[in-house]
């Protein structure tokens, strides 16, 4: 019998990077639904739910702090988080890595399929650029770096 021949690359389960099931992202209240969660679970993400950790309506400094702290990965919708100074520098002085979701007036359902198809993206800019660091995701999926 002949021998199983190897192809020379390593596989996902012998690989010393983080696979997405490592990296812990956090469904901001914007993003807190199970159909996104759901969607992003589906495709192999360990998400953290904003509401089981956090009141609705925690100020964003509180939650960008923790989610630092317990390096989240964030998800919101809150396109203008960059542009408020408070939530900016909680983000930056947190290290906080975030994705933006700017996908306009979609379902819970459609959201959940863009960041679960752009999940494999995101897990590579989150093996090779270092945090702080805010990206959008447009409807399409195409990430864009905002800082």
């Amino acid at each position: 019998m002949q021998a199983k021949r190897r192809s020379g690359t390593r596989s996902a389960a012998n690989s010393t990077l983080k696979q997405p099931e490592f990296f812990c992202f956090f469904a901001d209240e914007s993003l807190d639904s199970l159909t996104v969660v759901a969607a992003l679970r589906d495709a192999g993400a360990r998400v953290e739910r904003a509401l089981d950790h956090f009141t609705k309506g925690t100020l964003d400094e509180v939650w960008l702090a923790e989610a630092g702290r317990r390096d989240w990965v964030v998800l919101t919708r809150d396109k203008r988080i960059r542009y408020r100074q408070l939530e900016r520098l909680t983000l930056k002085s947190a290290g906080v890595r975030a994705f933006v979701f700017i996908g306009g007036n979609v379902t819970g359902r459609e959201t959940g399929e863009i960041l679960a198809n752009a999940l494999g993206r995101m897990v590579k800019i989150l093996r090779t650029v270092p945090g702080p660091f805010i990206y959008h995701i447009g409807r399409s999926g195409t990430l864009t770096r905002m800082n």
